[in-house]
């Protein structure tokens, strides 16, 4: 395969999987073509050499630099798009959040260094979020002045997120956290972390948790980088020694995070995968290139591997019965899909994914 194929190839998708502007109105074709323009115009000077940039392996490179390129974004509007207008955002269409991804990828922009605020944090309250934390977090996520971490999984809780022991007593007016929290994302870097802990002592698996917004510059947060093969530190561990945050910074009622945790998850599945999605087939396509030009393609082992991710690629690709075409509220998260998501988040790294490459392997075997 040279492509992702999907049904909207009928209707004129493109080699990159996007979809063909006749398939969009004319609102559509105008904001695409804004896109574009902005893109083309912007991604030069000071900004082209991070085109590419913030990929697997090159996490931490020009930090401060695609920082300043996250808040040009959010400067000409072109961040939190579907938020609704009150809240900074431009109530974008499902279809137009999916046209900006499409242009982002096919400019090969640099990875936003914000997506965890924009993507995760924002619509969770806009979800359950009081209206007192909307006006408070709401506007430097928007602006891309505060940044966010996702303080999720645990040593013991990881695919097991129930599992969590991380605890927060309230003391006076403040809770009080105490546990350990590991492969936190950008930690190092952001200002503030959403974090699931177990506020009810002596409560099990999804009862008694709730969902916390706690400011990580303060004495009793430890970040320990975790080194990666490529010497990059992206991940981290946090440690939390009687840190605190504000009592009212408990995002849904407290007892009822995991419904709050999971309304998140359901976000991290939406739009912001589709870029993604793009990148990775066009990395394929790349890697399958190299692999014919040097003979490695000969190899059925390695050619049946491209192949599984040219499928993972299509699977995940949006589809005219698939969820980018439902109706979806930001108040309202849709029930979490089963799709092979691991297949679209390894990309062509799961072609390397074998002792012979000496890579890492993370994605379940088919």
């Amino acid at each position: 395969m040279s492509a992702i194929q999907t049904p909207d190839s009928a209707a004129g998708a493109d080699a990159s999987g996007t979809a063909a502007p006749g398939t969009e109105n004319a609102a559509d074709q105008e904001f695409r073509a804004e896109v574009r323009e902005w893109l083309a115009e912007n991604l030069n000077g000071q900004f082209r050499e991070l085109r590419g940039l913030g990929g697997p392996g090159s996490e931490h490179e020009a930090f401060d630099e695609r920082l300043e390129w996250d808040r040009h974004l959010a400067a000409a509007g072109l961040t939190c798009l579907g938020w609704p207008v009150e809240y900074g955002g431009r109530a974008a269409t499902l279809r137009q959040q999916v046209i900006f991804h499409e242009e982002y990828a096919s400019a090969n922009a640099p990875a936003r260094v914000s997506h965890l605020g924009e993507e995760l944090l924002g619509p969770t309250l806009l979800a359950f979020g009081t209206e007192e934390q909307k006006q408070r977090f709401l506007p430097g996520i928007r602006s891309v002045t505060e940044l966010w971490c996702q303080g999720y999984s645990e040593p013991g809780a990881g695919s097991d997120l129930a599992n969590v022991s991380t605890s927060a007593r309230l003391d006076g007016d403040e809770w009080s956290i105490n546990g350990q929290k590991i492969w936190t994302s950008l930690a190092h870097l952001s200002d503030w972390c959403f974090v699931i802990a177990r506020t009810e002592p002596g409560s099990t698996r999804h009862h008694g948790l709730s969902y916390l917004l706690v400011p990580m510059k303060q004495p009793g947060i430890e970040v320990r980088p975790i080194i990666q093969l490529t010497g990059t530190a992206e991940f981290n561990e946090v440690f939390f020694d009687n840190a605190r945050t504000a009592a009212d910074l408990v995002v849904g009622e407290p007892g009822e995070g995991w419904r709050v945790a999971m309304g998140t998850l359901t976000f991290e599945r939406g739009i912001s995968t589709v870029g993604q999605q793009i990148r990775f087939a066009r990395e394929l396509s790349n890697l399958e290139a190299v692999a014919k030009a040097n003979g490695a393609l000969a190899d059925p082992a390695l050619a049946e591997r491209i192949d599984q991710a040219w499928v993972g690629c299509a699977s995940c690709a949006p589809t005219p019965c698939g969820p980018w075409n439902r109706p979806i509220r930001t108040s309202t998260p849709a029930p979490p899909r089963a799709k092979p998501r691991s297949r679209s988040c390894c990309g062509p790294i799961g072609i390397a994914a074998s002792a012979s490459w000496r890579w890492m392997s993370w994605a379940p075997k088919a």
